[in-house]
């Protein structure tokens, strides 16, 4: 289970250090065995434990292929989706392409999503970050889900 904002720094060759507390846990899970793909609706990647990835393949490929939307997600989502693994001192190294995509050079910023983790450049999580929590009104979320108080 991911969860909090982690600073981190993506080094010359392009390689991060997964936080420590991440560390064991994705030894234990997954041998340190992950998938980075892009996220489609903004610019940062998202990071899948190998086994959670399979399932969300498995889901992807299950959309009709002759529906062009479908088509295209699988696409962009399956064909960024690379493989990496996690080294003997925690280091990933993010292909190129991924951190293009992403804009990432040397401040970036993990954010833990329960299933995956998300990664930011700092900056764009910044202002992203900021527009949402302008952007949040509790209260209707709550009356439109019916989940009640959300008052935290």
């Amino acid at each position: 289970m991911f969860r909090g904002v982690n600073s981190i720094s993506v080094d010359a060759k392009g390689r991060f250090a997964v936080p420590t507390k991440y560390r064991e846990g994705l030894k234990d899970n997954c041998a340190g065995q992950l998938v980075l793909t892009i996220d489609i609706s903004e610019r940062c990647l998202l990071i899948y434990e190998a086994p959670e990835w399979e399932q969300v393949e498995r889901k992807l490929m299950k959309l009709p292929t002759f529906n062009k939307n479908a088509r295209a997600l699988q696409r962009v989502l399956i064909g960024h989706a690379s493989e990496v693994e996690m080294d003997g001192q925690g280091r990933i190294l993010l292909p190129a392409p991924l951190r293009e995509y992403a804009r990432l050079e040397k401040a970036a910023v993990l954010v833990g999503q329960g299933n995956k983790l998300e990664m930011w450049s700092e900056e764009t999580w910044n202002a992203r970050r900021d527009a949402w929590i302008e952007a949040i009104d509790v209260d209707e979320l709550a009356q439109e889900t019916g989940i009640g108080d959300l008052s935290i």
